[in-house]
């Protein structure tokens, strides 16, 4: 149960601060949608999703223990901040797709910019395996959000740069994007563990991407590394 609360504490500001971002940008191109609706505000209890903050970890947690006995992996997400994109312009010009893209860079950058932080904070040498969590944690939220499936906002970036045609069809599978991505990448490794087959992508790529993005955070960030 701690490390399950100690999780909520480092993810909650990661979410928090990523549709803030999403928001804060989408404001400058024009959009006050966010802004009006409150949205533009640090305060977590504004940017809690009932299913993604609270019932889906839970859900996860709970679902892991009983079948393998321990916690794997949690996920979560906040409630997205609302962005009409007929709404933007820059430069006095509307380009609702491509600026739309703009838009969901937002999320993942500031995971980024999040990660980049703790990795200077190392240096106080205070809380460094919290830092190193909380560095960890923002890098698998900007990874994954860079799932080019809609409504992730990879999917939002591959949209607003693909030629028009590829872009009509894949934003057609916005509505069951996310489901499909829960299911592929987080519901069905589990279920087939129990057949006795392994089955888990989204582990595998971040064994492989995870450790290089944290060394490439941990180098620019002026932390020591050993050979």
């Amino acid at each position: 149960m701690t490390g399950f609360v100690l999780f909520l504490l480092l993810l909650l500001p990661a979410m928090v601060l990523h549709e803030v971002a999403h928001g804060t940008v989408a404001h400058w191109l024009g959009d006050d949608t966010a802004k009006n609706q409150g949205r533009l505000t640090l305060n977590p209890l504004k940017h809690i999703d009932p299913f993604g903050t609270i019932v889906l970890p839970l859900m996860l947690a709970a679902g892991q223990i009983a079948t393998i006995g321990h916690v794997q992996f949690l996920y979560g997400w906040a409630r997205p901040v609302p962005v009409n994109p007929l709404n933007l312009q820059l430069n006095g010009r509307a380009d609702p797709r491509r600026l739309m893209a703009i838009v969901a860079v937002a999320g993942p950058a500031m995971n980024l910019l999040l990660a980049i932080a703790a990795g200077f904070a190392l240096h106080g040498g205070v809380a460094v395996d919290y830092l190193i969590f909380f560095m960890e944690i923002n890098l698998i939220i900007g990874i994954f959000n860079l799932i080019p499936v809609p409504p992730m906002d990879g999917g939002r970036i591959a949209v607003g740069v693909l030629p028009l045609p590829l872009a009509i069809r894949l934003a057609r599978a916005e509505r069951l994007g996310v489901f499909l991505v829960l299911f592929v990448l987080f519901i069905l490794p589990v279920v087939m563990q129990q057949f006795g087959v392994r089955f888990d992508p989204f582990q595998d790529a971040m064994a492989i991407i995870l450790p290089y993005a944290e060394r490439i955070i941990l180098i620019l960030t002026g932390n020591h590394i050993g050979s």
